[in-house]
């Protein structure tokens, strides 16, 4: 996560993960559903904002260590583990490098819709190859690269269907949703599939599953086009 970004942003973001129900209605699922059994599992998570994934890992029995570059996030994960202790650590660290944790250390590592937010992927993808365990997995969630990009809208045709336009997907780099939400606030790095999928094969890693959850309930009333067209993309890998 961009430093100043998120610190600028903190308690508007701490307020919208616990408002919004995409996070609840398809986020979670999707990730619990990767995730599986993680009971007594030691798990890392990178770029963990605020620590709403990692205490669900930690209600579920995992032993969990997040980190952040964000100082106002970790301190909101910190006063909600005062709350309602579960045994977790956060680390100040760059997702990049993460010099704070030894190799070897993780079972597992997650990544919640935070690589969008970092320049170089492939750094993170070498970061999860470092500490984790021989054979460890690593799970993460991104806005789906193929429809959530700079000139991509929803249109609705002369039937009422809804379809999303999508142009622009060659070209890559940074930019800055005008519709609201967290992208227009802090921006996003668009990168083409091809390039999260190469980056993660570079890094030593194979692909186990992909999920591309369509909507439902409140999220589908609110965006009827995600009832055709997915906005996230989770994906579960192994370390080879």
């Amino acid at each position: 996560m961009m430093h100043a970004s998120y610190d600028d942003i903190a308690g508007w973001y701490d307020s919208y993960l616990n408002e919004n129900s995409v996070y609840s209605e398809v986020i979670l699922p999707s990730l619990l559903e990767l995730v599986g059994d993680v009971q007594d599992c030691t798990i890392c998570d990178l770029a963990c904002g605020q620590g709403w994934f990692a205490r669900e890992l930690a209600k579920r029995g995992a032993r969990v260590t997040g980190i952040d570059i964000s100082d106002r996030l970790l301190e909101l994960a910190r006063q909600y583990e005062l709350q309602q202790p579960r045994g977790i650590t956060y680390q100040r660290d760059d997702a990049r490098s993460a010099l704070s944790l030894p190799e070897d250390t993780f079972e597992g590592i997650v990544c919640v819709l935070s690589l969008m937010d970092i320049p170089d992927i492939q750094a993170v993808f070498q970061t999860a190859r470092r500490i984790l365990q021989p054979g460890g997995w690593l799970v993460f969630a991104i806005t789906h690269p193929c429809f959530e990009l700079p000139d991509a809208r929803w249109i609705t045709d002369e039937h009422g269907q809804v379809a999303r336009a999508v142009t622009g997907y060659f070209k890559e780099g940074n930019w800055k949703s005008e519709r609201g939400g967290v992208r227009s606030r802090v921006g996003a790095h668009h990168r083409m599939l091809s390039t999260y999928l190469n980056a993660l094969v570079s890094a030593n890693f194979t692909l186990e599953r992909v999920l591309e959850p369509t909507a439902t309930g409140e999220r589908a009333d609110k965006v009827p086009g995600n009832r055709e067209v997915p906005s996230f993309l989770f994906i579960r890998a192994r370390l080879l």
